[in-house]
């Protein structure tokens, strides 16, 4: 991605957990870091100044792009998770390949704005409205790939099985779109899309919807095309105590247990929300080292509930973050509120560090979307990172070498000032260089899809 080699003399930046001031950060023309200097007093010639705090790309590990265009809307009057969710429907409906990418390019720009260099796409809007395959049987998850490049975004497109509306109920007419038919020809689907050459910004992954979506014994598919591919694989669970109840009453365990005995959970697999799960649930997903992405935001919006952040990773499960239904796109607050809500939850301050929200956000949330080479600002990582102003009205007065809790207790994504992908200055000054005038693009792709 990078055309030229470009060093950056950083104010202050957060290397291996420590603030250190006065960074020098030299990119190569693979678009990944050359070197790294600290204490370098003067930004030599040439060099591209960043002030305030820079820290690796923070990292979108769960994404709906088109649920951006709700935002607001789903939020008049009350309502449940199942009201919002037959909003989403009738929206989902009326993209198309071109509307899709539309609204996708302004908000992958409006994730770089905020700092996040990378978005883990669960994407499940494969065909026409009514089921219709397109003529190219991926144009909608091309056109994502597409949007992210256009974006300066790396993107793990995370195809999703999504085959019933319920334990053994066939898909709804908002679902006829999702629906493959099958789990062996989602995969035949799936794997003329990873065959594509589609840049070094993108990745293909692979996702099940949740348990009630995919019949237990299509489960294993989706698993072994992950593991045949050396792919990510995530997974919706127990966002809802619907989805337990219905599991329970159509297989006999929790849905966590139905997927341990599908061989779905392990290391290479994230699991999405976790939100209501038994202390067996945790003991399998800690077990089976898999991880789990925490949605806070979305969580807190839908009214589903605070899931046991600490006791998952205290049982062995490595966390990360995602923006979800993107009521906001903001990665520290995302950060900030699983410690927030687990203080609610507990009564008890402090179960993460600032360095440890941060490295959720950043190097775990990467590596659970298969980017493993980023997250890190080290000779030989990916030159991938963004800065956080020091010097605004919500993070002024503190000292620099309280950077890192600076930004996850008090700043927000418009405290976010540059942001660079593979080497390349995506973000400059708060200003995206490639897609002009992001709220106008935002609200234009939104409003055509209103008409």
């Amino acid at each position: 991605m990078s055309l030229t080699p470009q060093t950056y003399w950083a104010e202050h930046a957060w290397l291996n957990g420590t603030v250190e001031p006065d960074v020098l950060i030299e990119t190569a023309r693979d678009g990944r870091i050359a070197a790294v200097r600290a204490r370098t007093a003067e930004p030599p010639a040439g060099a591209v100044t960043l002030r305030g705090l820079t820290v690796p790309g923070l990292a979108n590990a769960h994404s709906h792009a088109f649920h951006r265009a709700l935002r607001g809307t789903v939020q008049v009057g009350s309502g449940t998770f199942w009201t919002w969710r037959d909003e989403m429907y009738r929206l989902a409906s009326r993209l198309t390949p071109d509307s899709y990418f539309d609204l996708a390019r302004a908000v992958y720009a409006e994730m770089t704005m905020a700092g996040i260099t990378a978005v883990g796409e669960f994407h499940y809007l494969h065909h026409g409205p009514d089921g219709t395959h397109y003529d190219r049987p991926n144009a909608m998850g091309e056109a994502l790939i597409a949007a992210a490049a256009e974006a300066g975004i790396r993107i793990t497109l995370l195809d999703t099985c999504y085959l019933s509306s319920g334990f053994g109920a066939a898909p709804g007419r908002h679902q006829l779109r999702f629906s493959d038919g099958s789990a062996g020809a989602w995969a035949d689907r799936v794997s003329a899309l990873a065959a594509g050459g589609h840049g070094d910004h993108a990745r293909i992954g692979a996702a099940i919807h949740s348990v009630r979506a995919v019949p237990a014994d299509q489960l294993a598919t989706v698993a072994r095309w992950a593991e045949d591919h050396e792919a990510p694989l995530h997974v919706h669970l127990s966002e809802q105590t619907a989805e337990n109840d219905s599991c329970q009453d159509a297989h006999g365990r929790t849905p966590t247990r139905l997927l341990a005995d599908h061989g779905v959970l392990g290391p290479r697999t994230t699991a999405v929300h976790a939100t209501h799960l038994t202390p067996e649930d945790i003991r399998l997903l800690g077990g089976s080292s898999t991880g789990v992405c925490m949605c806070p935001t979305t969580e807190r919006d839908l009214a589903d509930g605070i899931g046991p952040a600490a006791q998952l990773q205290g049982a062995g499960c490595t966390l990360s973050l995602g923006s979800d239904s993107h009521a906001v796109i903001d990665l520290l607050e995302e950060a900030r509120a699983m410690e927030l809500d687990e203080r609610l939850r507990t009564r008890t301050r402090g179960h993460w560090t600032a360095s440890q929200l941060l490295r959720t956000a950043t190097a775990e949330g990467h590596a659970a979307l298969g980017w493993s080479d980023a997250g890190h600002i080290e000779a030989g990582a990916l030159a991938d990172f963004t800065s956080i102003a020091l010097d605004t009205v919500r993070t002024a007065g503190p000292l620099p070498r309280l950077g890192a809790e600076t930004a996850i207790f008090a700043a927000t994504n418009a405290d976010v000032r540059h942001t660079v992908v593979a080497g390349r200055h995506i973000v400059r000054d708060g200003v995206h260089q490639l897609v002009p005038h992001v709220p106008a693009e935002l609200a234009g792709s939104i409003a055509a899809l209103r008409q």
